[in-house]
């Protein structure tokens, strides 16, 4: 984990200028840029595409970034688009981010730019939908690049803009997303010394903003338990071993790790299993069993540890019944971690953005974001806004990710204007 830094150090390290200290009121975005927002909102909403599949997204937001005069470069991780503003006076770098790709979702909203896109999706063919609002981060970064583009001039530095394809995951047998971004040199020539990033957020007021200071999204690792017996008899068991008694005595003991072994007072965690398979006959016992799980945390050294205790307890718990217990676990997004000066030193202008009275710490998210390698490199700061109208009854909105999901689009201008005064302040 990064260690926090005073905030002394924080502004010398991380270049906050006198300028940008001195920032009072939030440079807003005209009525025509916001109606430009929500129509590319509107076109991406109808015209979703599946991660790594990006093509004619990357295409639109390449040849905007292109009319602004930008260095722009495609093609990163597949179908990513990276832009670089460059000011018009010396300084640092900071960077902004949009993910871009939609779900596997039939929609099933009213809206006159549903989506009617059908795709392939591990060899079915379905729906696709912008069903967890990366719509809506794409126009709203193409916003404020145009914005900054206008104000370059005036600019202390620069702004380099990703559109990152594959945040809901590259697809089987492919690498992609955040990760391979930096893995292809993302940051390597002219590393930013801030990232910011905004996901939109239902069952929350359109306009909020939740913001929280350290951990905000858990690590999300996938396990997989291939518990090998002796096939037998149903009548005879003492003639086998039996992998799904084994298995059940494995799940049974996997939860102490969690509510026994872990000092759940530094970060919470999670331990389910969501996927016990075995067996094809009332009368006989298999051989094998397999269990399929999920790990979710907020620390990352409390994360290797409770792998470490998943391993062990599986292995002895299967010797114990004369068993074999192999361990696999898929090493998913880390734990989404904001930078505490970061958060501090942009809570006045966010204010001033959303109203004091719409920024809001929230609690900790068990959901995941691979915003958090970028974030694990250079200090991030990554924010929920709300898109639910307030008339709506929050408790009972539908998710993200659901066929239902709906995004109000009067809160794009706020995250557009986000984007932009957060660069401004940084430069």
């Amino acid at each position: 984990m990064k260690k926090l830094i005073i905030s002394l150090m924080l502004a010398s390290s991380f270049g906050y200028s006198a300028q940008a200290a001195a920032q009072q009121s939030p440079v807003k975005v005209s009525s025509d840029l916001e109606a430009q927002v929500i129509e590319w909102r509107r076109h991406i909403h109808a015209n979703p595409e599946l991660s790594n599949r990006e093509f004619e997204t990357a295409k639109m937001v390449a040849e905007h970034l292109r009319s602004l005069g930008m260095e722009v470069e495609t093609g990163v991780a597949h179908t990513g688009v990276v832009g670089m503003l460059k000011g018009g006076k010396p300084g640092p770098t900071i960077a902004l981010r949009a993910d871009m790709d939609a779900l596997p979702v039939t929609e099933q909203t009213d809206v006159p730019f549903k989506s009617t896109v059908k795709s392939e999706y591990r060899g079915n063919e379905v729906g696709v939908m912008h069903a967890c609002g990366h719509d809506t981060h794409v126009a709203m970064l193409m916003g404020a690049a145009e914005k900054l583009a206008e104000m370059k001039d005036e600019l202390a530095g620069n702004v380099m803009f990703i559109f990152q394809p594959a945040e809901e995951g590259a697809p089987e047998g492919e690498e992609g997303g955040a990760a391979l971004m930096l893995e292809e040199g993302l940051f390597a020539d002219n590393k930013p010394e801030k990232v910011f990033g905004i996901h939109v957020w239902a069952g929350f007021p359109t306009g909020h903003v939740g913001y929280r200071k350290g951990p905000l999204m858990a690590s999300a690792d996938r396990f997989e338990i291939k518990v090998k017996g002796k096939q037998a008899h149903g009548s005879a068991p003492w003639t086998g071993v039996d992998p799904i008694v084994t298995s059940a005595q494995i799940i049974n003991n996997a939860q102490t790790i969690i509510s026994r072994q872990t000092n759940i007072t530094k970060a919470p965690a999670v331990l389910s299993f969501g996927i016990v398979e075995g067996g094809v006959r009332n009368n006989i016992i298999p051989d094998e069993v397999t269990l399929i799980g999920t790990i979710r945390n907020f620390d990352m050294d409390i994360r290797s540890d409770i792998h470490e205790k998943l391993k062990l307890t599986a292995e002895k718990t299967a010797e114990a019944n004369g068993a074999e217990a192999h361990v696999h676990v898929d090493l998913g997004y880390p734990v989404t971690s904001n930078d505490a000066d970061l958060v501090e030193q942009m809570l006045p202008i966010t204010k001033a953005v959303a109203g004091a009275n719409k920024v809001q710490e929230v609690p900790l998210v068990t959901g995941a974001e691979d915003f958090s390698y970028y974030a694990l490199e250079v200090p991030g700061m990554f924010v929920f806004l709300g898109v639910t109208p307030p008339e709506r009854d929050m408790a009972n909105e539908p998710s993200n990710h659901s066929p239902h999901f709906y995004a109000d689009e009067d809160a794009l201008k706020t995250g557009t204007e986000l984007y932009v005064n957060w660069a401004l302040e940084s430069l």
